[in-house]
């Protein structure tokens, strides 16, 4: 009996699991599912086994177990930092187990083990079993992509049906025009050459005329190609287009979350290579198909029409190849979508280390990172060399029956030949024929490799594209114009997966108020900021502004009036004039300088050698920080938001850039609802109220005089910081701290 896989400990419910084995029952993988139905903390085992799926459920301290079953579906998810393992088969969803993404490795090595073991059921070929050493997984779903999935982009083809359609009849003309010149070389062998060679003259006017048609078909199969194939690729050129289009559109409406699941660099690779990929298929490969399979229908109808007999002899070879097709199909399926995951990591590797390139230098960690790139390479390699040993069989295999196949035809035609049932000419005609059904047949054995990719690489678009925003916009939004500022919490409460984060917490802020949010880190300060922008939804409760609940406006109308200045400002390639007028492109030159002005920023902008024309580079290379922060300010101020964050905006700067700041954001907070988080707590002084937070619970509101003087949380933060400074600026002139010195608060 084989022994339970390591978990992380050996679980508590080992024991009893090994007791519920029938007799030649193995585990063949073990989830420890450490949630339970009401997403509270516990410890629940899933086990595979080579006959069931068997769990404990800790709520009830009892077993539940699930025969496998060919049908069965064993799909894995995850949303909101949880993960999820759903069973079910035509009927519906049989169970469902929910733990922490901690064990989410262990959940894709138990997917993979269950598909395998329904296939084994099914009497289904099992895949190829993963090499050791390979420990990538990049994917969202562990299942292969069928190739059914090509069939969905045709929402993007419907648009051009009508230029399809005059495609697929000028595909139809050239193919035709191709299966003329071998037809014709019956009469030019029966009634030209042949006849020559036993002594009688040759009939010019018949060789015109033969020629003339072998030469006429050849230039219509030519224009009628070249118009077909120019047609059809502009068409996949359209569709690929606006399939990377419709990507990026909704990648862009999606919540935070999914972002923080995902690697810049995978979801580059989809919406660059692989929709690259999917045009490539539709415009040769797809197109070479449809060619093929129109060419071998007509070709194996004229066969028949020549002789019957021969024709059958032709397609001996047909059942070996399609037998193979299929044994090697769901290994390139499956191998296929491997090669995405991996190169998607080489991606990763790329996209982390060039823009992070600063800090690998400055920590000399070049070495590390090209150790990273290098083994992400090599797991690459391997993948790839895996495929192309079953990739490298196949082709030749196909080639050898093809011969076969014509080996089987010249024999048969000679035996009717000499029994005079056929002609030379008929002879020749069909091998021309036969030349080119068969090699028709061995580039649609080639299609089955290109048409896994596209279906691997498609499979990973409509990841993206069938994933529902968490945030998403109301059916019939409610008007939002006019806005003054109120925002009202009604008991908000926000869990991220299993953890609480914010409980029940209720505030109103005046319109024109400011309020400075202040706590330890990790109190749920910048969590609240978040739930007020919208870029996630609350748990429970509600966050009104002026009385609308945020979940019934467009999720753009609203942060059309949200001014947002971060601790680390972004700024785009392109130039200072650009940069401040992103969130009002229209913005005219007056305007954008009048921003520039409030926030500080005219004077050195105006010493850059092209001014407001300046290129900064990527992220903002080669402007400081605190130049970086003032083009956020003109940023924000130039779209006259009704409801300002600042979140740290301060914090990164030294004490002068500060200064300079701090007066761009007071021309900034005039006559708006502003929410501000700031590290130091003594650039919160102006604020209007103050609010506390521990835990994600407020626990102390008012304006800062009053709250130092109940010395309680505040007064504890704010002294804490006082002492910090203090001491700092003890050591900068190198004195000794006096231990009887009492600190004045500012």
């Amino acid at each position: 009996m084989q022994d339970l896989l390591p978990v992380t400990a050996p679980h508590p419910q080992s024991a009893a699991l090994q007791g519920r084995l029938l007799a030649g029952e193995n585990v063949l993988a073990t989830v420890e599912v450490d949630l339970d139905a009401q997403g509270r903390f516990a410890q629940g085992l899933l086990a595979l086994t080579s006959s069931h799926l068997r769990a404990f459920e800790p709520a009830t301290g009892t077993w539940s177990e699930h025969a496998l079953a060919p049908g069965q579906a064993l799909k894995l998810s995850d949303h909101g930092g949880l993960a999820f393992l759903e069973l079910s088969d035509a009927s519906g969803r049989l169970a469902r187990w929910r733990f922490t993404l901690a064990g989410n490795p262990a959940a894709v090595r138990l997917v993979d083990a269950f598909e395998r073991e329904v296939q084994r059921l099914a009497g289904q070929p099992l895949p190829e079993p993963e090499e050791e050493g390979e420990d990538f997984d990049f994917g969202e779903s562990s299942a292969p992509p069928s190739t059914w999935v090509l069939l969905r982009l045709w929402r993007f083809a419907k648009p051009y049906q009508g230029q399809l359609l005059l495609g697929f009849a000028l595909m139809l003309g050239a193919t035709g025009a191709t299966l003329v010149a071998p037809y014709l070389t019956m009469p030019l062998m029966d009634r030209v050459l042949i006849p020559f060679q036993n002594g009688q003259a040759i009939d010019t006017g018949l060789v015109a005329l033969l020629l003339s048609g072998l030469a006429g078909a050849a230039l219509l199969s030519w224009m009628l190609g070249w118009a077909k194939t120019y047609l059809l690729a502009l068409v996949s050129e359209r569709i690929a287009a606006d399939l990377r289009t419709a990507t990026f559109e909704h990648l862009l409406g999606l919540s935070l979350e999914y972002f923080g699941n995902k690697r810049t660099g995978d979801l580059m690779a989809r919406i660059g290579s692989e929709t690259d990929r999917i045009s490539v298929f539709l415009s040769l490969h797809a197109l070479d198909f449809i060619t093929d399979v129109l060419m071998l229908g007509m070709t194996a109808v004229i066969l028949f029409s020549i002789h019957p007999g021969l024709a059958l002899a032709t397609l001996v070879p047909l059942p070996f190849i399609a037998w193979l097709i299929h044994l090697v199909r769901d290994r390139l399926r499956t191998g296929f979508e491997k090669i995405d995951r991996v190169w998607g990591e080489v991606t990763n590797i790329l996209a982390d280390t060039i823009p992070g390139i600063r800090v690998v230098k400055a920590f000399a960690q070049e070495a590390r990172e090209a150790r990273r790139f290098k083994a992400a390479n090599a797991a690459n390699l391997q993948v790839n060399d895996r495929l192309n040993k079953t990739w490298s069989l196949f082709t030749p295999t196909v080639a050898l029956l093809t011969e076969m196949g014509l080996l089987v035809v010249w024999g048969i035609g000679i035996w009717l030949i000499a029994h005079q049932s056929i002609t030379v000419g008929v002879l020749t005609a069909f091998l021309a024929y036969i030349g080119r059904f068969y090699s028709r047949l061995d580039s649609m054995s080639r299609i089955v490799s290109v048409t896994q990719k596209a279906a691997a690489g498609a499979k990973r678009i409509f990841d993206i594209l069938d994933h529902v925003s968490n945030v998403p916009d109301p059916v019939n939004p409610l008007p939002f114009e006019n806005v003054t500022g109120a925002i009202s919490m009604q008991g908000v409460n926000f869990r991220y997966g299993s953890r609480s984060v914010i409980r029940t917490l209720n505030l109103d802020i005046r319109p024109g108020e400011m309020v400075g949010l202040v706590g330890h880190s990790g109190s749920g300060k910048s969590t609240l900021v978040n739930l007020i922008c919208r870029f996630y939804d609350v748990t429970e409760g509600a966050i009104k502004v002026d009385g609308v609940d945020l979940r019934r406006v467009k999720v753009a109308d609203y942060r059309s009036h949200i001014g947002l200045v971060l601790q680390e400002p972004f700024l785009f390639f392109g130039t200072i004039a650009e940069n401040i007028a992103y969130g009002k492109p229209g913005a005219t030159r007056d305007e954008i300088v009048a921003a520039a002005r409030a926030a500080h920023a005219h004077e050195f902008i105006l010493r850059l050698p092209h001014g407001y024309d300046s290129l900064v580079g990527e992220r903002g290379q080669g402007l400081s920080g605190g130049e970086r922060q003032r083009i956020s300010i003109a940023r924000a101020l130039l779209i006259d938001p009704a409801i300002l964050i600042l979140d740290e905006a301060t914090s990164a700067v030294d004490t002068e850039t500060e200064k300079e700041i701090q007066r761009a954001l007071d021309n900034l907070v005039k006559g708006r609802t502003t929410i501000a988080i700031a590290h130091r707590l003594s650039t919160l002084r102006k604020a209007d109220r103050l609010v506390v937070m521990d835990r994600g619970e407020i626990v102390e509101l008012g304006p800062h005089d009053e709250l130092i003087a109940k010395q309680g949380h505040y007064w504890r933060l704010w002294e804490a910081q006082a002492r910090r400074v203090d001491q700092e600026d003890l050591e900068e002139h190198d004195v000794a701290p006096n231990p009887n010195a009492h600190t004045v608060n500012a």
